[in-house]
């Protein structure tokens, strides 16, 4: 609320900036941010849409990776949805994409993605959150994670053994952060997937653990 100058010219305030192409408000709520990112990959959608006649596998589902994922998933560990509005806003863009596909039109949502063997876009975005987490704690960002993360000591059976400290905290806006966020599905991992030294078996495993989840 302060107002600044630049020689004598006042400068103006804006609700939000857009910064490295992640558009923040003063509440970093991210709900623009969603909003901006849904309507981006809808409109290119659109143009898929209109100019391309095939609706096969091999032609769509090449096209949304390349075209419009990207957008969703551009820095998402930072402007993660925390309303349940807007997570559905941003899988309602996947939906519409994978509906288009021939053959899968009758198909549910879920069942659309098991024959495209795509996750919804929220385990995915977990996916990305666990990856992280492990490369801060187990690979090449060590030393970076080690100021990140508590992990609590512990030698029982119970658990992955490399369970991290869970902080509360008091401020909502707090608890959207990665390093809180990642904390309790990290927690609950199997012990299989964490002590997986090289990051490709622990992302395999991962896979394998987020097909299996519901």
């Amino acid at each position: 609320m302060h107002q600044y100058r630049l020689g004598a010219d006042l400068l103006g305030s804006s609700s939000a900036e857009k910064n490295l192409g992640v558009l923040v408000d003063s509440k970093l709520s991210m709900s623009q941010q969603c909003a901006l990112v849904a309507n981006k990959a809808n409109g290119i959608l659109g143009y898929i849409k209109k100019s391309v006649a095939s609706r096969s596998r091999k032609v769509i589902l090449p096209l949304y990776s390349a075209l419009m994922r990207p957008h969703l998933e551009y820095c998402v560990q930072f402007w993660a949805p925390k309303f349940k509005k807007d997570r559905e806003l941003l899988e309602t863009v996947q939906r519409r994409a994978t509906r288009m596909i021939r053959g899968l039109e009758h198909l549910c949502y879920e069942e659309r993605l098991r024959a495209l063997c795509l996750f919804s876009l929220e385990k995915w975005r977990l996916r990305g959150y666990l990856f992280n987490a492990n490369k801060y704690l187990k690979g090449g960002c060590q030393e970076e994670g080690a100021r990140l993360f508590s992990v609590v000591p512990s030698d029982r059976t119970r658990g992955n053994g490399h369970k991290l400290e869970y902080r509360k905290f008091y401020p909502n806006m707090r608890r959207n952060f990665f390093t809180v966020r990642v904390t309790e599905p990290w927690n609950r991992l199997p012990r299989e997937a964490v002590e997986s030294p090289p990051l490709e078996i622990f992302k395999t495993r991962l896979d394998v653990i987020l097909c299996n989840l519901l």
